[in-house]
């Protein structure tokens, strides 16, 4: 059916937030952001795309102007031997609702391309979901019961726990979820929260 989110294994690079709100309408799926050019600062969050790379491959969808292939560029060369898949949107002018005037080159973002190309788009990659999704072994309330949510300390032990893991230290429940699920096994997350817990 149209309507239906397309199920993938792969999380999809987007540059910003508005790009992920309108991914989430097309794609069931982990997205990330680059936050722009904010990506070549933020070290942690490379990490965390190379070994998304490396382990379930990535997508990387990009706006389709110079920023846009100049951020693609940049993540095809920072994750290494892992596996990346270019989706490309075509070149749509245009402004994007929400902004007073169009980009430097006049071409709208993946924010503003219709939902019906960008489902086109992934379709004709080939990236459809095509074995069993890996089986969750962690939740939010996981999160909560080890600590790592609602408690006093709960913060300062996410973080410990986010640079045992080479993730990023920001990272929200919901993605650091995501992540643990898609990047660790629970024997690799008990022992690298038993290290943080114990400041080691």
């Amino acid at each position: 059916m149209d309507d239906e989110k397309i199920k993938l294994d792969m999380p999809v690079i987007v540059e910003g937030r508005y790009d992920k709100i309108k991914l989430q309408s097309v794609v069931d799926a982990v997205i990330i952001t680059t936050d722009g050019f904010g990506i070549y600062k933020n070290r942690k969050k490379r990490d965390m795309i190379r070994r998304y790379a490396e382990k379930t491959g990535i997508i990387i969808l990009t706006d389709s102007d110079g920023a846009g292939f100049q951020i693609r560029n940049s993540l095809k060369s920072c994750i290494g031997s892992g596996r990346a898949v270019n989706i490309y949107i075509p070149d749509v002018f245009g402004k994007e609702r929400r902004k007073a005037k169009p980009s430097k080159e006049g071409k709208l973002g993946v924010e503003g391309i219709d939902v019906r190309t960008l489902r086109k788009a992934f379709e004709d990659a080939g990236v459809m979901s095509s074995s069993a999704p890996r089986p969750a072994w962690i939740d939010k309330q996981r999160l909560f019961d080890d600590g790592l949510s609602g408690g006093d300390n709960s913060a300062e032990l996410r973080r410990a726990l986010c640079a045992k893991l080479g993730l990023p230290e920001r990272m929200t429940a919901k993605a650091l979820v995501e992540a643990l699920n898609s990047l660790y096994s629970e024997e690799e997350y008990t022992a690298a929260l038993k290290a943080a817990s114990e400041g080691e």
